[in-house]
């Protein structure tokens, strides 16, 4: 019985990482099924407590450090951006009238929806602009006045 309460405990705590951005509520999940196991193989309370509270601060104390290195943007860390990190601040070119409701540009031949950053810009087909900002599949632009290279 012991088991399958600690197994609800780490689904309801896996479910509230869901709700987190901190990946911290997601190893205590794993101390409970830990617990889980030792309660399955008939290990008493205290046991269980003891596998529970340190699978659970050695994972915050290993793992967590190693995620939260990696979730740091490659610009902070000194690698190539990639993906949608990559986008931002890449120069595009105006294919409809782009302003604060709607538009659409091209970058590096790939056509994107795009917004004015700042509401009250608006930005003509043909004209130049820099991707500020990547909103889901939304470009934030701003007028790009480098000169093309």
């Amino acid at each position: 019985m012991e088991a399958v309460i600690w197994i609800v405990l780490g689904i309801a705590l896996a479910i509230a990482e869901a709700f987190t951005v901190t990946f911290l509520v997601i190893f205590f999940a794993a101390g409970a099924l830990a617990a889980a196991g030792a309660a399955a193989l008939g290990a008493p309370l205290l046991l269980q407590v003891i596998v529970f509270a340190a699978v659970s601060g050695l994972s915050v104390g290993a793992i967590r450090p190693i995620i939260m290195r990696h979730q740091r943007p490659a610009v902070e860390s000194g690698q190539t951006p990639f993906g949608l990190e990559a986008i931002e601040g890449s120069a595009g070119t105006v294919l409809e009238e782009v302003d604060a409701e709607h538009g659409m540009i091209k970058i590096d031949g790939e056509l994107w929806t795009a917004r004015a950053y700042d509401h009250t810009e608006k930005y003509q087909p043909g004209e130049r602009v820099r991707v500020i900002k990547v909103r889901g599949a939304t470009a934030l632009v701003w007028r790009d006045d480098m000169p093309n290279i």
